[in-house]
């Protein structure tokens, strides 16, 4: 019996893809003037030991399916894969296992590369790549030195070659090492001493992405903050470009608003606080009279004698409200502002606080802690004397480092400001009917909302915004203020302690006895790639130092130019190949470029990535300053990478139920349960419960939610989660194609629900995907026979009108759904066609070889089979996409309903198109109707075109 079998077509069908390169991108200049490309990309993996789960394929089938489509449609496509490995883990197997990286990482990306094979995607497998590749990352580094040969010209807002840097003649009198010292300050690539993720047990600096609640995400061992001399990118001066170029991206709103944040462009005041000497306790001066030797407006220089605390602030109408101040624990005037009695409480918070994560720090429930420094800094606004405190919940990477604390009118300021009795004072009055005037008024509560200025000397009365303009511009006069734009986003800290990254393409000069002599440069573009040097192991020493300082002189020495030269030994993040790889799928052999500048022109931007939602800020930021930075240098010809962008939903495990039973073992109702003082489980009489799980067949679904079978009345609660090892729910795609087959693991995927949206998986939605392949092939296939043959009610007849108009219905909703990437309502409307035919005593050819090229990218297996066994030798790729006839579509009569008093009569056929005194004329010559107004009065008729026609009689 010829059933539907995958495991034999499958594997037949890919071998056939990859013998005749079915899916290889044909040269876009050789294709006919006029010829649409589209290039369709997915987020490239991570080849973990793993492998994929279930989860994974959900993206690569929707960019699989779209790649299908438009080919099918005539487009030149482009749709590569490729592997991100560089990263952590696999250096942790190699401390582990003494095997090197590279083994590990090829061993995974060979099991990928299976298991894609297996889903059937139409990957051009010629264009192949991963970061770890030494012809890949040859070029990384040598984006590396582009960002070390740029700097960004505000004027221009641009980025230009460090050669047109202009260089003040102060520095040029002082000589050539002055002059490349100054350079170095203005490149987009520089070295600065960073606070740092340090984790001792992993040898390395990790990103605060990679860190929770002071532990690291691989391994969970302690992470401390310290200072540390790192490879910088300068994208805070790309912060205006960045948030400037989403606004004409195709991208969801979310995303565009995370990307937004994180950047976070704010307007405000910058303002000086100087520091009062130590034994200040108390001050009378009055407004401005301790700036006697205050500076102009125009030259405002950062502070360099230490006399003064800079602050970054949105409300500078607050002022006259700044009780004290706090610095972060990291601020380098820390030594400056602590006094004697002050120092060993200080350092101890400090040390405890280098232990917290970023978001630990500013966890707004976290009760607020803090030290007092023993020093006083002076409120410009009214000359009074304020203490500085250090506290963990201001970031050093954030605006100055130090704040001005206005308790009355921010929330975090006040929780602190009553943790360690401060002065409240309101500056902003509420309004009068505010429901907690009093006890804002009181210092009792805080308002955040502008309003009119109180407590605030000769600024009584106005409103917020006319007190931000007039004290700004009366502080700048005393040269203690100036107007500012400040941004969230941070500098790039761009290097990292491990073996397993890219190295940096930078030499440090030394002289005769090995030091540093403070000079740079760049590793020549003919002696790229710098390859990793042979290490006896791959163990972290505990220290701060990267283990390629462990390599012999003959890979750390070298000389150029009759001068000696010691190379950088970080590496680089993760982060880095996976910046620019979409660049060179579209040219990936290229010995002499990172992308040939005509190619390039042809292809980019990438017309559909998705992806992650995971991803929404770090890597497509991160993305898109690279690429503004080759745009500006002329690498490039479009200024932004990827014009749309999908996020795929999360595919959550299967469905988890859940109860409790007392402690007689009989099951209690969820609705039952509450938890008492001390967070146990009880009933709503107290009796203890305990949580027990019930299997699906144990349940049943019940209006929204489900209850017991064997007790309908006990109400059991459901959740998915995501699939992770440490549940055990983590579904493999091998096990579900070898029992189900690609096609149903494909299909089922989309057919979900919108692509967007979180789904729990269920092994039973497969198993009913499935049955609707067995309906397609049965409805060709006579699997009842001895040998592969095509049914009797195939025939070469055409279709009939209903069978035209259900077919070309299909081809129009399948075609815009699909370029809608609404799968799941394409698939439905598939499944209708399938159920209209199969009842059919005939199957007409040309409605079944349309069909097959309309399901052929969601299930291209089957479909390569049928197409074959319908006698066509060549690929149902390499078909054309069919068009529907809008006259085929419409219908010569509908059938609508007759009403008769609110009640079902009749139902009657009417043209699509009748006017309402047709429709109710067809109506009343109905014989079922007649007969049941016979002898009575129509007072009322409801005509609906189209729809229905209501008599009301009496």
């Amino acid at each position: 019996m010829v059933r539907y079998n995958p495991t034999y077509i499958e594997p037949r069908w890919q071998a056939f893809w990859d013998e005749h390169r079915t899916f290889a991108t044909p040269p876009l200049g050789d294709l006919p003037a006029g010829t649409k490309k589209r290039y369709v990309l997915d987020m490239f993996p991570y080849p973990s030991g793993d492998g994929l789960h279930v989860g994974h394929p959900e993206g690569y089938t929707a960019t699989d399916i779209i790649s299908r489509f438009a080919r099918a449609r005539g487009e030149c496509v482009l749709h590569p894969m490729g592997f991100d490995a560089f990263g952590l883990p696999a250096e942790e197997h190699a401390i582990k296992t003494g095997e090197h990286p590279r083994v590990q990482t090829q061993r995974n990306i060979d099991n990928f590369t299976r298991q894609l094979k297996l889903l059937g995607f139409s990957y051009d497998w010629d264009r192949v790549l991963a970061t770890t590749d030494e012809e890949y990352f040859r070029w990384t580094q040598w984006i590396f030195t582009v960002l070390y040969d740029t700097w960004f010209d505000h004027e221009q807002q641009k980025g230009r070659p460090m050669a047109e840097l202009p260089v003040p003649d102060e520095i040029s009198r002082e000589g050539e090492t002055a002059i490349e010292l100054y350079r170095d300050s203005k490149r987009l690539a520089y070295q600065d001493d960073a606070l740092v993720n340090w984790c001792p047990n992993l040898g390395t600096v990790l990103a605060n992405e990679e860190v929770s609640d002071g532990l690291s995400e691989v391994g969970n061992h302690p992470v401390k903050r310290i200072p540390l001399r790192q490879w910088m990118l300068r994208i805070t001066d790309y912060a205006e470009r960045l948030l400037d170029g989403l606004d004409d991206l195709d991208w969801p709103t979310g995303i565009k608003k995370l990307q937004s944040d994180w950047i976070g462009r704010s307007t405000g005041a910058e303002v000086d606080f100087y520091l009062a000497a130590t034994d200040s306790k108390e001050s009378s001066q009055g407004p401005f009279e301790a700036f006697k030797r205050a500076r102009t407006s125009s030259g405002f220089p950062v502070t360099s004698d230490g006399d003064a605390l800079r602050v970054y602030t949105t409300r500078p109408d607050t002022l006259f409200g700044a009780t004290y101040m706090v610095v972060a624990p990291e601020h380098p005037l820390i030594d400056r502002l602590v006094t004697g009695d002050q120092k060993a409480a200080v350092d101890a918070y400090r040390e405890k606080a280098s232990f917290k994560s970023d978001r630990e720090r500013t966890d707004g429930d976290r009760a607020k802690t803090g030290v007092f420094t023993g020093t006083y800094a002076i409120n410009p606004a009214d000359g009074r004397l304020i203490p500085v405190w250090v506290a963990d919940y201001v970031l050093a990477g954030y605006g100055t480092g130090a704040i001005m604390a206005v308790p009355a009118h921010d929330i975090r300021d006040f929780e602190f400001a009553v943790e360690f009795g401060l002065p409240v004072i309101p500056v902003v009055g509420p309004p009068a009917d505010h429901e907690q005037h009093d006890e804002i008024m009181a210092g009792k509560a805080c308002y955040v909302a502008e309003g009119t200025a109180i407590n605030s000397g000769e600024f009584d009365g106005q409103t917020t915004a006319e007190v931000k303009s007039a004290l700004t511009a009366t502080l700048a006069q005393h040269g203690l203020a100036r107007q500012a734009i400040n941004y969230k986003l941070r500098d790039w800290l761009f290097s990292r302690q491990r073996f397993w990254g890219e190295p940096f393409p930078i030499l440090h000069e030394i002289d005769a006895d090995g030091n540093p002599t403070g000079i740079k440069r760049v590793v020549p573009d003919d002696q790229l790639p710098v390859t990793l040097p042979q290490l006896e192991d791959f163990k972290p020493h505990g220290r701060p130092e990267p283990p390629l300082a462990k390599a012999d002189d003959d890979w750390l020495i070298v000389e150029l130019d009759g001068k000696r030269y010691r190379r950088e030994t970080n590496t680089m993040p993760q982060w880095a190949g996976s910046c620019w790889y979409y660049l060179r799928y579209i040219d990936p052999k290229n010995t002499k470029a990172f992308v040939d500048p005509e190619l390039e022109k042809q292809w980019m931007p990438v017309d559909l990535y998705v992806g992650g939602a995971e991803h929404a800020v770090l890597h497509l930021l991160y993305s898109r300053f690279w690429h503004k930075v080759l745009y500006d240098r002329g690498h490039v010809s479009v200024a932004e990478p990827f014009q749309r962008l999908v996020n795929q939903g999360m595919i959550l495990g299967e469905v988890e139920f859940s109860g409790y039973v007392n402690q007689s073992g009989q099951h209690v109702s969820t609705k039952n349960v509450k938890k008492d003082a001390e967070g146990n489980r009880v009933t709503r009489e107290g009796e203890p419960v305990e949580s027990v799980s019930f299997s699906e067949d144990d349940v049943e679904k019940k209006g929204e939610g489900f209850v017991l079978k064997s007790d309908p009345s006990i109400k059991v609660d459901s959740r998915a989660f995501k699939m992770s090892k440490s549940r055990g729910n983590v579904v493999n795609p091998d096990a579900v194609v070898s029992q189900y087959g690609a096609d149903s693991l494909r299909l089922y995927e989309m057919f979900m629900g919108p692509l967007e949206a979180t789904k729990p998986w269920a092994m039973n939605g497969v198993g009913g995907v499935r049955s609707f392949l067995d309906r397609v092939w049965r409805m060709m296939v006579d699997d009842g026979a001895e040998e592969l043959a095509l049914i009797d009610a195939v025939v070469d007849t055409p279709c009939d009108e209903e069978q035209l108009r259900v077919l070309h219905q299909t081809i129009r909703k399948v075609t815009e759904d699909t370029e809608a990437l609404s799968f799941n309502t394409a698939i439905a409307k598939m499944m209708e066609f399938t159920n209209h035919f199969t009842r059919a005593e005939t199957r007409p050819r040309e409605a079944m070889e349309t069909f097959l090229i309309l399901l052929a990218p969601y299930a291209p297996h089957l479909c390569e089979e049928l197409w074959s066994l319908l006698g066509h030798d060549e690929s149902i790729a390499k078909q054309p996409w069919p068009k529907w006839d809008e006259t085929a579509i419409q219908e010569s009569s509908i059938e609508i309903p007759v009403q008769i008093n609110g009640k079902l009569r009749a139902k009657i056929s009417v043209a699509p198109d009748a006017s309402q005194d047709a429709m109710k004329e067809a109506a009343l010559a109905n014989e079922a109707v007649a007969s049941a107004i016979e002898g009575k009065q129509i007072v009322k008729s409801i005509v609906v075109p189209g729809r229905m026609v209501n008599l009301v009689v009496k």
